[in-house]
């Protein structure tokens, strides 16, 4: 097998891998909030603060392991140095993910919104990412991740 076509199976991971890791992603994310949620709501959120019930976040979950799919898969095929800019995308997108959770300390959209609730939903966008970043990369492995 020549190099050229040994790096272009490295760039098209097979279809059955992808979907395995991301349905482990989609599951792990889901359950490490699942323990969030419940840790939170023992801590004194209230068990009315919607966000922390499995209605709302197991959606946003799913959600946001799929966005980060995409992105993931956009970045690898278009970008000449996908780790690079990974390394600061990733960071930036959680980042941003975080301001509606702020945002609900600010305003009465949410009833029974508190700091102990809010503080629960932005370490379940930390976890999501903690789990599915890791889960991205044995899927999709970057060509440059050395650097």
């Amino acid at each position: 097998m020549s190099s050229t076509a040994e790096a272009d199976s490295a760039r098209r991971p097979r279809a059955a891998r992808v979907a395995t890791f991301l349905v482990a992603a989609i599951v792990g994310a889901v359950l490490v909030n699942t323990v969030i949620a419940v840790l939170f709501r023992a801590a004194g959120a209230s068990d009315d603060f919607m966000p922390l019930q499995p209605s709302a976040y197991v959606p946003f979950t799913v959600i946001g392991v799929l966005a980060g799919v995409a992105g993931w898969a956009a970045v690898r095929r278009w970008s000449r140095r996908p780790a690079a800019v990974l390394r600061w995308l990733v960071p930036t997108v959680v980042g941003v993910s975080l301001l509606p959770d702020v945002a609900l300390l600010f305003t009465d959209t949410q009833p029974n919104t508190s700091g102990i609730a809010v503080a629960g939903l932005i370490v379940m966008h930390l976890a999501t990412a903690a789990v599915a970043v890791p889960m991205l990369a044995r899927a999709l492995p970057l060509p440059d991740s050395a650097r």
